[in-house]
């Protein structure tokens, strides 16, 4: 109820704004010069005509106006990005309808358009909306971190883009273009302060040699302090150090051919968040489970998966997970001991038996506010070179060349989660055996565990790292008519080479500790627990510790999680379009593209605990293949072809009430290619069950059908725009992680909606204008998922169980089963590792399959026997969800944007004032549409007021960003069941402001 009272109000607030600068203009207006019929020179620009400015765009691949388009595309010049503050592609969500944006969890973001997005995560998957710089797709960049320096334009192209932009187009393009040399001088500086000790600056200069040749220059760079505060090392994190450079030349040595180049340069190293806070709803496990009462914690632990799916807007999500039930807490505070006992008498775990490390930690409810033991290191770098040749081969003929290279490096690391643990580890130098002698171990002395790469800590500790060396080479031929006649042409071919290593790597300190005292254990001559490290010496099994601190690490250890993804994509197209005028008023367009794609990829196994003997063979405990790095699987070569293209007829009618109107309908079909799943452990299975997941999924195709109609009112002082589309969408991908890797599945979906855009210039001082978009997306009736929050959907005859710590997903078993377990006289103990049977069998730790050799038969112990590879649902990955009607992640049924700025001419000094709100709806962050995946809606206001002087080239300007300062989640990613299923959530930026003034010339 507060919410919604809270949220009215605002909205109030924001439309009470607009509505004064609606309201105030015409008695404004009335303090400046009566206007004159027509703009003369030298006339006062309050005396000019009340026209909406008018923009020309390429998203046909030729100059036309935005308005003779018959493509749902928004522009925006460069006044329209500086008079919004759009600073970076990460904020065209509040200039164009239906688009929703977010960071990832790992490198990249997710830009949606229509509800189609991003949301398969895999370094194999290709991004939905196409994103371009000057015409050129690039697969990695960094469009999210970068921000803009001397942009002419930026378009956003709705829809399929199937002909001339190809693959991974289903959602749109957004087409970033620089300014290029001109044959004057000119050039400006910039400057900017703001809070968070914000510092940004931006120098262009324009240099002509001639009337042939001109190099342009532009530089940019922006510094600030961090956004959030970490509570525990009492620091800011998330701060922001980047700068960019970029340098073009253009030369037209004849009226026929034409050619520029261009190399920008992207660098950012910094304490940037990857993601934001960590949420969790703490799953305690049950205390009953039929007619068995659970005593003991550790046996509650492992029927916990750490976190339940509650609201991410309830008190209770600011929570941490139950870490009882983590896998390697359960094994260090239960399976082994330090080989002796306590003061009194009691055997010492590594960890204290049926110990949670995040008892009691409860989170700040402000989600800029984290604790973690480390903060997080971001670096970027990027590069691009394009050349564009332009050769006109006949007086109506020009050929086309495009020519690009694109380098991106990532590095990224953070704490793994956004909460500190209690102290966890016992004082293992203070261990005495039997009969009251001191064996003190190294593993913890003084409770304090030094893991190689984390450092010393008496906390459990865990950090991550994402990273990725991308390599893109891509080439487009072009022939292009300008006839006078009745038909045009577009023709066209282009090839696409990338190549890119991603890997992400999870570092705990657990992991280290059982590498080093369980796998490498060894007994001390005085019997105290000792470790041998992992070399040719040693003959039996055993876990390679990477000896490296976090910064330098050699990338073969097996004592943290790797997960590494070698891709190579090699595409290659050929396309057309043709125009023809049926009438003066109709034109037909028809387009064709014939795409064939390549990836091939080569999986490595993650090695997280495994170890082998050195001889060879597999580890009899572990059931791994190596002891020491990363072995590659034979190669997955994929191949796609897939034709696409569009049909479009237009008509621009002489209508009475409009100046210009184009009414069109099109078809339109798209693609995007499909890829492989991340690998991931390699289990001997005569060691370790192993249910089997799909290593490949499926491309995704679209069928788009829309109406438009652009329309200009009112002698060109109105400007309306509207849209109507209908997507039947077969096998959109999407991903959550499972087994520790990102399984990718396949949903067909019908999306459809509305949209519109209208500028409105009443005065040459005065200007509203805004969007709105509607979107309705479905999935379709059959399609199903297992929802890793929620495997038993439900069902009372089965329950959820932590498996062994090899097998890292949760998996169901039935109740009774382990009702019958929990019953037995055999204890609590032994409970702990028949529990984990029902989840997959292990030669050394017990099965219930008497067909499965192992050194514990628990079929015959507990009286049942049971292989849930077979009997379970989905081999126990848990029952599926019903889908069907569901809809996509990250698709408001509503979006809106309006903006008013109004102008007073002051002299020679003209002061304008600005204001922009946006509001987003209600959407879902999954699939499953539950109540733990509802993202709330939100807004945004923005205000800002400029003072500039064309005569002398200045201008003054001060802006507000995120005028209420609000944190909304704006997306959110559900992590492994291995680590609790905790829900990583991204947000806004606060409230910003700052002064900039800007010297043209």
């Amino acid at each position: 109820m507060v919410s919604a009272v809270r949220t009215r109000a605002r909205l109030a607030l924001s439309v009470s704004a607009t509505a004064l600068l609606m309201a105030g203009a015409p008695a404004l207006a009335q303090t400046t010069p009566p206007a004159a019929p027509a703009p003369q020179a030298g006339q006062s620009p309050q005396a000019a005509p009340a026209v909406v400015d008018d923009i020309i765009v390429t998203a046909q691949k030729r100059e036309q106006s935005v308005q003779d388009v018959p493509i749902a595309v928004s522009a925006l010049s460069a006044e329209a990005l500086e008079s919004r503050q759009i600073e970076g592609g990460s904020e065209l969500l509040r200039a164009v309808p239906n688009v929703s944006f977010s960071k990832s969890n790992f490198s990249m973001y997710n830009f949606s358009i229509r509800g189609i997005g991003t949301k398969a995560v895999s370094a194999s998957s290709d991004p939905a909306v196409a994103v371009s710089f000057n015409n050129t797709p690039l697969i990695r960049n960094r469009l999210f971190e970068q921000e803009y320096l001397d942009v002419a334009r930026v378009e956003v192209l709705r829809g399929p883009q199937g002909t001339l932009y190809g693959r991974n187009a289903t959602g749109g393009v957004v087409n970033m273009f620089p300014e290029l040399p001109k044959f004057r001088s000119e050039g400006f500086a910039t400057g900017e302060l703001g809070n968070y000790d914000s510092r940004r600056g931006q120098a262009m200069l324009n240099v002509p040699f001639g009337d042939t040749f001109a190099v342009r220059g532009a530089f940019g760079f922006t510094q600030r302090d961090g956004f959030d505060y970490n509570s525990f090392n009492d620091t800011h994190v998330n701060d922001r150090d980047l700068f960019t450079t970029r340098l073009s030349a253009r030369w037209e040595p004849t009226a026929r051919f034409r050619a520029n180049a261009i190399w920008e340069h992207f660098e950012e190293d910094d304490h940037r968040s990857r993601t934001g806070k960590q949420l969790c709803t703490t799953d305690p496990g049950p205390t009953q489970v039929g007619s068995a009462t659970i005593t003991t914690p550790y046996n509650q632990d492992q029927l916990s998966q750490g976190c339940l799916p509650g609201s991410l807007y309830s008190d209770a999500a600011y929570g941490a997970p139950n870490g009882g039930s983590f896998g390697p807490i359960r094994l260090l505070s239960g399976f082994f001991s330090l080989g002796g006992f306590d003061a009194n008498g009691a055997s010492v775990y590594p960890i204290p038996q049926g110990f949670d490390p995040y008892e009691g930690v409860v989170q700040s409810r402000d989600l800029r506010e984290i604790a973690t033991n480390y903060d997080p290191v971001f670096r970027a770098e990027n590069d691009v070179v394009q050349v564009n040749l332009e050769f006109d081969l006949t007086d109506t003929l020009t050929l086309f060349s495009q020519t690009a290279y694109a380098k991106d490096d990532y590095y990224a690391s953070q704490d793994y989660a956004r909460y500190v643990s209690n102290p966890a580890f016992s004082d293992s130098s203070q261990v005495f055996d039997f009969f009251g002698d001191l064996i003190p171990s190294p593993a913890a002395p003084g409770g304090v565990y030094t893991d190689p790469q984390l450092g010393p800590s008496n906390r459990i500790l865990s950090a991550d790292i994402s990273q990725s060396d991308n390599r893109q080479w891509y080439q487009e031929f072009r022939l292009q008519s300008d006839m006078a006649g009745d038909f045009n042409f577009s023709l066209g071919a282009n090839y696409l080479d990338f190549k890119s290593q991603d890997d992400y790597y999870v570092f705990n300190n657990t992991f280290s500790y059982l590498a080093e005292y369980f796998y490498n254990f060894e007994l001390g001559p005085d019997g105290s627990s000792q470790t041998v490290p992992c070399d040719d010496d040693r003959v039996f099994e055993c876990v390679y510790v990477d000896p490296n601190p976090l910064s330098e690490i050699n990338g073969e250890g097996h004592n943290y999680f790797r997960s590494k993804n070698v891709v190579h994509t090699r595409s290659w197209a050929v396309f057309g379009e043709g125009y023809w005028d049926l009438t003066p008023e109709l034109r037909l367009t028809t387009g064709l593209r014939y795409t064939e794609d390549r990836k091939d990829t080569t999986p490595y196994p993650s090695q997280l605990l495994l170890g082998a003997p050195l001889g060879g063979g597999s580890g009899p405990g572990s059931g791994g293949f190596v002891r020491r790095g990363y072995y590659a699987l034979p190669d997955i070569e994929q191949k796609w072809e897939a034709v696409t293209g569009r049909i479009v007829l237009d008509w621009t009618p002489d209508l009475s009430f409009t100046d210009d109107t184009l009414v069109y309908a099109s078809f339109s079909r798209g693609y995007k290619g499909g890829g492989t799943n991340p690998p991931r452990l390699e289990l001997d299975p005569r060691v370790v069950q192993y249910q089997p997941l799909a290593s490949t999924f499926d491309p995704e195709y679209v069928n788009a059908f829309e109406i438009g109609a652009k329309n200009t009112l009112m002698d060109g002082a109105l400007r309306l725009n509207a849209t109507g589309f209908y997507y039947d969408y077969k096998d959109y991908q999407v991903s959550q992680i499972v087994d520790r890797i990102s399984l990718n599945e396949n949903f067909d979906a019908e999306i459809w909606g509305l949209e519109l855009e209208a500028v409105y210039r009443p005065t040459p001082s005065f200007q509203i204008d805004g969007n709105l978009g509607y979107l309705k997306s479905r999935i379709a009736d059959g399609e199903r998922s297992i929802n890793v929050m929620d495997r038993t959907q439900g069902d009372p005859d089965w329950i959820t169980i932590r498996p062994w710590i090899q097998v890292p997903s949760n998996c169901i078993a039935p109740r009774a089963y382990a009702e019958t377990i929990l019953n037995s006289a055999f204890g609590p103990d032994a409970a702990n590792l028949a529990l984990s049977a029902l989840c997959a069998g292990s030669s050394r730790f017990g099965t219930f399959n008497p067909n499965f050799n192992s050194i514990l038969p628990f079929w015959a112990l507990y009286g049942f026997t049971y292989d849930p590879l077979t009997e379970a649902p989905n081999g126990g990955r848990g029952f599926e969800a019903d889908l069907g009607g569901n809809e996509l992640p990250n698709s408001p049924n509503w979006t809106a944007n309006i903006g008013a700025q109004y102008s007073w001419f002051l002299g020679d000094w003209d002061l304008t004032l600005r204001g922009d709100y946006y509001r987003q709806g209600e959407s879902f962050f999954r699939v499953y549409n539950t109540e733990y995946d509802r993202l709330e809606g939100w807004d945004n206001l923005n205000l800002s007021v400029s003072l500039t002087n064309e005569a002398r080239g200045l201008k003054l300007q001060a802006y507000v960003k995120n005028v209420f300062d609000d944190a909304p989640i704006v997306d959110a990613f559900t992590n492994s069941d291995d680590t609790g299923l905790t829900t990583n959530v991204f947000t806004l930026d606060p409230r910003l402001f700052a002064v900039r003034l800007t010297k043209s010339f």
